[in-house]
């Protein structure tokens, strides 16, 4: 799967299931709680138990949107979890967790993450004081995260800001200053994103 650039309730309600934590995709699932299409509710009655295959695909699918990544990104952040000590499911979602554009996104400068990305792509975001316009530039423990300033008064990023109610504890926040450190490698415990990564382990290893 391509990184995901249409309706963002459409994909959730492929999945079943809301991966974007805002109160708008909650209240379409609730009110269609089916697949899209002309034959969605057939589909929600007539699906029955998924293959193994099925079920590892639609978890890698649900991580690759979750993260805005391509395939071809994907597999290479498993590859190299894989060659890293300890869980290669918890190395791969610390690895995409560490992502620039996420963590702007998880510190609530951007209400989304293809909000964080277009930031970071632009060159609105410092990283210890430097522009940097890498999406995927991997985030070390102690590296500061901040927004120039003219980005730090967009209306857009205030509201962001306001309306965050997600602070992981991995991520030292300064609203006032628009900026945020990384404290630590996040641990898989305390990253909230709804994907058994264990299948997408499994996924690639049955093709490697």
């Amino acid at each position: 799967m391509a990184s995901y650039h249409g309706p963002k309730a459409r994909i959730q309600r492929r999945f079943g299931e809301v991966l974007i934590p805002r109160p708008k995709y909650s209240r379409i699932l609730d009110k269609r709680s089916y697949p899209p299409g002309d034959h969605g509710k057939e589909k929600q009655f007539r699906s029955g138990r998924r293959s193994d295959y099925g079920m590892q695909l639609n978890e890698k699918q649900k991580v690759a949107f979750i993260y805005n990544v391509r395939e071809g990104q994907l597999r290479r952040y498993f590859m190299r979890a894989r060659k890293m000590p300890g869980n290669t499911g918890a190395n791969l979602i610390a690895l995409l967790e560490r992502r620039l554009d996420n963590l702007v996104y998880r510190a609530g400068f951007a209400a989304t993450i293809w909000m964080a990305r277009q930031m970071v792509s632009h060159g609105h975001v410092l990283v210890d004081g430097k522009r940097l316009n890498i999406p995927s530039y991997q985030v070390r423990p102690g590296e500061a995260i901040s927004l120039g300033e003219k980005m730090r008064r967009n209306p857009q990023v205030v509201e962001s800001l306001e309306s965050n109610v997600y602070a992981p504890g991995y991520l030292s926040i300064d609203t006032n200053a628009v900026s945020a450190t990384l404290l630590r490698v996040p641990e898989r415990g305390e990253i909230q994103v709804p994907v058994n990564e264990s299948l997408v382990i499994e996924f690639y290893n049955r093709l490697a």
